[in-house]
């Protein structure tokens, strides 16, 4: 998806309505349509970039304090007890809009929604993907 035709670009350029509830110089936060639990917000950066993968150490290190506003006003605004921080890269990871962002999702005991479930590794599979993992950072 290009940037010309890309959603949340057209939220930050007014083309499209959305439920700001936050927003400055480089980023704005808005309601999600389709909430997990209702004032489930997306924080969202004005630079377009389509995923960790691409965004700037700069975009990213502006991301995350204003995440943390927006997950303090979600949980004062809603009650809620929890928050879950949310980032989804790429489509086998759940990505459907490819402008980086980042949901902070209100939690409540009893909501209903469950995380994954972890499953255990085989025997040496744990040290040769991290062998794998450490190769891959040089």
């Amino acid at each position: 998806m290009t940037e010309e035709h890309c959603i949340f670009c057209e939220i930050i350029s007014g083309a499209i309505p959305a439920a700001v509830v936050y927003e400055d110089d480089g980023t704005i936060a808005f309601l999600d349509m389709m909430p997990v639990n209702k004032g489930h917000a997306l924080v969202v950066p004005k630079k377009h970039s389509r995923n960790i993968f691409d965004a700037s150490h700069e975009t990213l290190a502006y991301l995350m304090p204003v995440a943390q506003k927006i997950a303090r006003a979600v949980q004062k605004g809603t009650g809620a007890e929890g928050i879950n921080i949310h980032m989804n890269n790429e489509p086998a990871a759940g990505q459907a809009v490819f402008h980086i962002h980042i949901h902070v999702i209100p939690r409540f005991h009893k909501d209903g929604i469950t995380m994954w479930k972890g499953r255990p590794y085989l025997d040496g599979e744990m040290q040769r993907l991290a062998s794998q993992i450490k190769t891959a950072l040089r």
